[in-house]
């Protein structure tokens, strides 16, 4: 019986042909013969299979126990080499350790061997080599370590498998993946590239909550089976399937090794969604469940196992957000705005702290006669990494994560010090009202007329020149304390302004019941006027309607995204109060506001900063 082969014989270190020597026992003849005899007999009565082997590596004497191991006669086990029957010669370094221990410069070695019994079996074997005392000679002993082999292998399978689905678990599977960008980065003929599908079941939980978690495990082993044939099934040219893993809950993931490209993902990912549409038969329950799937694919070079699967869990999130029961393929350009947002998100309550916000104003002009009559205070961020931010760029971020109440104090603040200062200022000159936008979540969540009333107090502005702008949509419909709080400020004399009106719910019915002063007609109806060639008339008629009817409600209309003279002379003619836009200024510096207003109250026709 040989050993099977790991690969070639180490170059240079094979071992040499035998010529069968005449073998002579090589005892010392003046020990005690009894002590010797009960030795030999201890030796070949022993269950542990044994030999003792020349220096040489020759096998001198074997025991009956290595014999029925290796499944030959103890006779022709005798001038064996040793290293041809246990496969010793098979990987350099083991084939090195045994010959220095040979040879006299090794105490003892020990290694696991693979061996081929003669009846086709293969049997798990650990192999020790240990010189003999006093002699010339070294002990081999070999262990039969199947059963120890075999239990290691169940305990292994049980720790890296689930017990519901039989599916690899997050341990097997990363582990996989691990093993997966390492040897595809370097191996011939490898494509060089990975893909994975993270998808979790819509609504899983609500099977669980209303039909018990047996019945949810049973659905979650018939999903997994029909997983794992859309895997097979797609791979079917490459000899086996992709590796398909519960990862945890009613989380899956299926790991494409050697991608071919994204559409092979694309064709897995829908095949999926497909399987997963056909309802679910379960003991007397039918169940119908949909899916959302995060497709990821990319070279293999670059690429960790945590950045796949924060790519992974990225998409599925947007697969999610997108809808669900859908696939969504990583985009690159979305996950770095994500990533922007999150960096602004992090840095954005410090960054008020920090001082990093600045205003810049933009006057609001009488139509009739051109004259600044206010400035509305736009909001700017100066991100050290990002550099200056406008509005759309992060007041989004603050109204989610809640800071926005925390930088709406601070623009109200500073925007009254402002216009108070420039009255202060200018005392010859009507002073200018300025307009701040105010977010619904600073109604609900902070006490608003308070803010206001401390900071007009503070910084000494009259209540009539200040407005504050609110959406169309957070003041339509408003009850309990948002219009409690409009009218406490209103009653204030603080000016309120919808701003975008007509975007909305354009629920004329609510004009007459809140303590709204301006309407801001949204930019979209001032630009239906840029063509004055070929003007459509219904643009005109609707902004003549709420101008109208605003006037006849007793309120003045504002004009947003004034550009052309053109547009400024139509909205005079329809009658609209006051404009604003790129005609008149874009946002300036507090200084540009003072240099007009130190320049007297003449009228404003053309930009006057670009």
């Amino acid at each position: 019986m040989s050993g099977t082969s790991e690969g070639p014989r180490p170059s240079g270190v094979a071992v040499p042909r035998r010529v069968r020597p005449l073998i002579t026992e090589r005892y010392d003849v003046g020990r005690n013969s009894t002590e010797l005899c009960d030795y030999r007999a201890a030796f070949n009565a022993a269950q542990l299979a044994m030999a003792v082997v020349d220096r040489e590596g020759v096998v001198v004497s074997a025991n009956d126990a290595l014999a029925l191991l290796l499944g030959t006669d103890r006779a022709e086990l005798q001038e064996q080499y040793a290293a041809d029957l246990i496969d010793l010669a098979s990987d350099a370094r083991t084939w090195h350790a045994y010959r220095e221990v040979l040879h006299g410069r090794r105490s003892r070695f020990r290694c696991t061997r693979r061996l081929k019994h003669p009846d086709g079996r293969s049997l798990w074997a650990e192999v020790s080599v240990t010189p003999v005392p006093e002699g010339g000679s070294v002990l081999l002993a070999v262990t039969d370590i199947n059963d120890r082999r075999q239990l290691q292998a169940r305990l292994r399978h049980l720790q890296m498998h689930d017990p519901v689905t039989r599916l690899p678990n997050r341990t097997l599977f990363f582990e996989r993946l691990s093993s997966a960008l390492e040897s595809s980065a370097c191996a011939h003929g490898s494509t060089g590239r990975i893909g994975l599908c993270y998808l979790d079941l819509d609504g899983f939980k609500a099977v669980n909550d209303t039909l018990g978690h047996r019945v949810g495990d049973r659905l979650l082993a018939a999903v997994a089976a029909r997983l794992a044939d859309c895997a097979a099934g797609g791979n079917r040219t490459r000899g086996g399937g992709h590796l398909v893993a519960r990862l945890g809950g009613d989380e899956f993931a299926i790991l494409v090794e050697d991608s071919t490209g994204t559409e092979q993902l694309a064709d897995l990912a829908r095949s999926v969604l497909a399987a997963l549409q056909e309802p679910f038969d379960l003991a007397g329950q039918r169940l119908s469940v949909s899916a959302s799937i995060g497709v990821v694919e990319r070279a293999v070079a670059g690429t960790s196992a945590t950045g796949l699967m924060q790519a992974a869990d990225t998409t599925l999130y947007w697969a999610k957000e997108d809808g669900k029961a859908r696939w969504t393929l990583f985009d690159p350009e979305r996950n770095a705005h994500r990533m922007t947002r999150q960096a602004l998100s992090s840095t954005l309550r410090p960054a008020v702290e920090r001082g990093e916000f600045e205003l810049q104003y933009q006057p609001l002009v009488g139509l009739a006669d051109g004259v600044t009559r206010g400035v509305e205070a736009l909001v700017r961020w100066n991100h050290p990494q990002f550099g200056t931010l406008a509005p759309n760029r992060f007041v989004g971020i603050a109204e989610d994560d809640g800071s926005i109440v925390q930088l709406g104090r601070w623009v109200l603040r500073t925007a009254c010090r402002q216009a108070r200062q420039w009255q202060l200022d200018h005392p010859g000159v009507p002073p200018l009202f300025v307009s701040v936008n105010v977010a619904v979540r600073q109604v609900w969540d902070s006490d608003l007329v308070a803010d206001v009333a401390g900071i007009l107090a503070e910084t000494g502005l009259p209540p009539h020149l200040l407005q504050l702008e609110l959406t169309e949509s957070a003041v339509m419909g408003s009850a309990g304390r948002p219009l409690q709080a409009l009218q406490a400020l209103s009653d204030m004399g603080v000016h309120i302004a919808i701003d975008d009106f007509g975007t909305g719910y354009s629920n004329l019915a609510y004009l007459s019941r809140l303590p709204v002063s301006v309407l801001k007609l949204d930019g979209t109806f001032v630009r239906g006027f840029q063509d004055e060639a070929h003007a459509n008339p219904a643009d005109e008629t609707i902004v003549e309607a709420m101008v109208d009817l605003a006037h006849r409600l007793g309120l003045t209309v504002t004009a947003e995204c004034v550009e052309t003279s053109g547009q400024a002379s139509r909205l005079r003619r329809i009658g609209c109060d006051t404009g604003q836009g790129w005609l008149y200024s874009r946002a300036v510096s507090p200084e540009r506001i003072a240099e007009m207003l130190g320049a007297g109250p003449r009228p404003v026709h053309a930009t006057t900063s670009q």
